[in-house]
């Protein structure tokens, strides 16, 4: 009795709830306060801007997919993606809720904030106020609130893309099963928008290049393909082609307009057709749209020409691959300009935020929509002082362009010492990588947009973070060795 006295009396005395909390609390009080500060951001985003922002054409296509639950195939904005946002559309209509929507979205733009912080602290050696600066960024920067306040893909996307690489990187070494949530979840991002399926190729040369062993990569490639190649089914079985989604063709055939000179790419009599008109147009996506532009005048339009767009986009590319190169290193460019450059230029391309009450277009599907959908969609309206708030404070809060591309050089290059994605320490490598890709390959199969490119921001910060961690750990480590003798 007096042996199984002395063993109890040995056992470790289990912290009570309370001062476990209050320590967690006290541990993580930055992420805490921000988290605090950006919800309450949210809040007043929601207050001001009632019920959501919807655009026409682009929401109301998600809507309408959402409505019928079919691949989506229509040549107007927000058809040339897959069905991904769609599908969470359609989880949501019980509510009959635009307001509901964006809220969720709100709370993934707190909760990729959170991954952020999360993964730098179990991966680095990175105070709690300086992981917290990573996070900044995405939670704070005033583009971010609008985005996630607007019934686009976007946040959605993003959320998919930063919770995948949070799985991925949470342990040095990746297991199977880790391996095959990463690849779900960019699946779903690749539905979402196509741009992602690039980054299920990164994740697998991430797992390969890391000699973990074979199982994650299998187990990743498999949970990332499949799911597209039965999503390309089901898009043939109710447009006639393995795709996902339309008009591939119709983006690289305007991307080479900014160009094309067909005294050098000789096209054929079929493809002829589709050469530049003459009327030039300020950015290349505006060829899509513009009645007097090759396409829009051929016989079929958009949904009768993507093949032989595509076709004639490759026969431009090869005939002129500097050209093509150097179009798309001028557009990408444009992110790191201190001034946002409106491209095209009609659009404003930042500092949205004001005093509006808009009015939706007399439109049957908006009609549908209102009475199918969620009863409370409208034009959007502000409300003071919410949105004075918001439309002062958007100015500020804005990250410049020179200092994106400072956060790209340091997940990058690491600082002093070549650690981070290009030196020896390889955990900024596949954030870094994939921040480029969402950087670039939108411009290089259509065209800079200042909304592509909020993606790129959470992504690179958590990639410089990582490399900024590297670095602090080398750095430490060169204290802890002991002076040479003498």
């Amino acid at each position: 009795m007096a042996g199984a006295a002395t063993r109890a009396d040995e056992r470790p005395v289990t912290e009570s709830p309370r001062p476990r909390r209050l320590r967690l609390l006290r541990e993580h009080r930055p992420l805490a306060l921000a988290i605090a500060a950006a919800a309450a951001l949210r809040v007043v985003t929601m207050l001001g801007y009632r019920p959501a922002k919807l655009y026409w054409v682009d929401s109301f296509t998600y809507i309408d997919v959402a409505l019928r639950m079919r691949p989506s195939g229509g040549y107007q904005p927000g058809g040339f993606q897959p069905s991904g946002y769609p599908a969470l559309l359609w989880l949501l209509r019980p509510f009959h809720s635009v307001a509901l929507v964006v809220g969720l979205q709100h709370l993934m733009g707190l909760a990729i904030g959170v991954m952020i912080y999360a993964v730098l602290r179990r991966r680095t050696a990175l105070p709690s106020g300086y992981a917290v600066l990573a996070a900044v960024p995405g939670l704070f920067d005033a583009r971010f609130l609008r985005l996630e306040h607007a019934v686009l893909s976007d946040t959605l996307f993003l959320f998919l893309v930063v919770s995948a690489l949070t799985v991925l990187l949470w342990s040095p070494a990746p297991s199977p099963r880790a391996a095959a949530a990463a690849g779900s979840l960019l699946a779903c991002a690749a539905l979402t928008r196509t741009i992602a399926v690039p980054l299920i190729l990164l994740a697998g040369a991430h797992l390969a290049l890391g000699r973990f062993g074979p199982r994650p990569v299998l187990a990743l490639a498999t949970a990332g393909l499949l799911p597209l190649a039965a999503y390309a089914c089901w898009f043939h079985s109710a447009h006639g082609r393995f795709s996902l989604a339309s008009g591939d063709g119709v983006s690289l055939w305007a991307r080479t307009m900014t160009f094309a000179d067909c005294r050098r790419i000789e096209p054929p009599p079929d493809l002829a057709s589709l050469c530049p008109t003459g009327v030039r147009q300020d950015a290349a996506s505006e060829y899509v749209w513009a009645p007097d532009s090759a396409i829009n005048r051929a016989p079929g339009g958009l949904a009768g020409n993507n093949d032989r767009a595509r076709a004639f986009a490759v026969r431009a590319i090869t005939a002129q691959p500097f050209d093509y190169l150097g179009d798309v290193a001028h557009d990408t460019a444009l992110a790191f300009t201190w001034t946002p450059v409106p491209h095209p230029g009609r659009v404003r391309p930042a500092f949205g935020f004001a005093r509006e009450r808009s009015e939706l277009p007399d439109q049957p599907a908006i009609a549908e929509a209102r009475t199918r959908y969620a009863g409370d969609i409208r034009g959007q309206h502000s409300v003071d002082p919410y949105a004075g708030f918001l439309a002062a404070y958007q100015y500020p809060a804005y990250l410049r362009g020179p200092l994106l591309l400072a956060i790209l050089v340091v997940g990058g290059v690491g600082g002093v010492g070549g650690v981070g994605a290009l030196g020896r320490r390889r955990a900024a490598s596949l954030p870094w990588a994939g921040a480029v890709t969402l950087l670039v390959a939108p411009v290089a199969v259509l065209d800079f947009d200042h909304r592509y490119l909020l993606p790129v921001i959470p992504i690179a910060c958590l990639a410089a973070g990582l490399a900024a961690g590297d670095l602090r750990e080398k750095r430490a480590a060169r204290r802890r060795e002991p002076p040479p003798h003498p």
